[in-house]
């Protein structure tokens, strides 16, 4: 299935965080929600394409988007205003 977001949205897939910070493992019931996905789509606004390409990696705000899942696999569509930043 291929899904083409519109205008100024991301289609995202949620990169798993790292689940232990130096010797400590943390459990399930502690974690936050990811907070970094890859971009798997951009939408049709000209100027965020500019920015956000697919196959980079973002950071986005804590609760934002929209979630949906396809073909067994868990996406996220979020706006540009909810990107925080492109990881380089």
């Amino acid at each position: 299935m291929n899904i083409q977001p519109l205008d100024d949205r991301v289609l995202v897939e949620q990169v798993e965080e790292e689940e232990k910070v130096g010797s400590i493992i943390i459990p399930e019931s502690a974690k936050e929600k990811p907070r970094m996905a890859k971009v798997i789509a951009v939408g049709t606004d000209e100027d965020l394409q500019e920015h956000v390409k697919t196959g980079d990696t973002i950071i986005y705000s804590k609760y934002s988007g929209d979630e949906l899942k396809i073909d067994d696999k868990e996406y996220l569509i979020v706006q540009r205003g909810d990107i925080l930043a492109i990881v380089k």
